[in-house]
């Protein structure tokens, strides 16, 4: 799905090289991903960045059947865009709330929280940094 330029750059705040990446629909590359219900598309910025932030599309053709549990996950930041459907989702200290298409949530890395429901299809940007994000599984909070 991606095109990477070869001539890597140097970032301006870490000095780390860096490359332009575009990324085509016609030419998507799906990966594994968190959760074995959602599609995740590999948008390149994981490779052009040298593992400093992922850039996936997540999506979904059937809606999220059961909660996905309480969970918080092993990163500095989790940012999600959604381009199409909704997700409700239920954090720690914050409640239930319902991110529609256009709407955009960041969660810091160690928030728990959990996917409650979806609308029956969706699909949304989701980044992270850094690019290797992981997900720990824990208790729901005590209210």
């Amino acid at each position: 799905m991606s095109e990477i330029a070869s001539a890597p750059k140097q970032s301006a705040s870490s000095g780390s090289p860096m490359n332009v990446v575009i990324a085509k629909r016609s030419d998507s590359r799906f990966v594994e991903g968190r959760r074995a219900f959602f599609k995740y598309c590999d948008l390149g910025v994981t490779e052009a960045t040298g593992g400093k932030m992922r850039a996936e599309l997540t999506s979904a053709s059937q809606g999220l059947s059961q909660p996905t549990g309480w969970h918080y996950h092993l990163c500095e930041v989790q940012f999600v865009y959604m381009l199409s459907g909704w997700v409700d989702l239920e954090f720690e200290g914050r409640g239930m709330i319902r991110v529609e298409a256009g709407d955009s949530i960041m969660i810091p890395g160690g928030l728990r929280h959990q996917e409650v429901k979806t609308s029956e299809s969706f699909e949304m940007l989701e980044v992270s940094l850094p690019a290797k994000m992981g997900t720990e599984t824990c208790e729901p909070p005590t209210v």
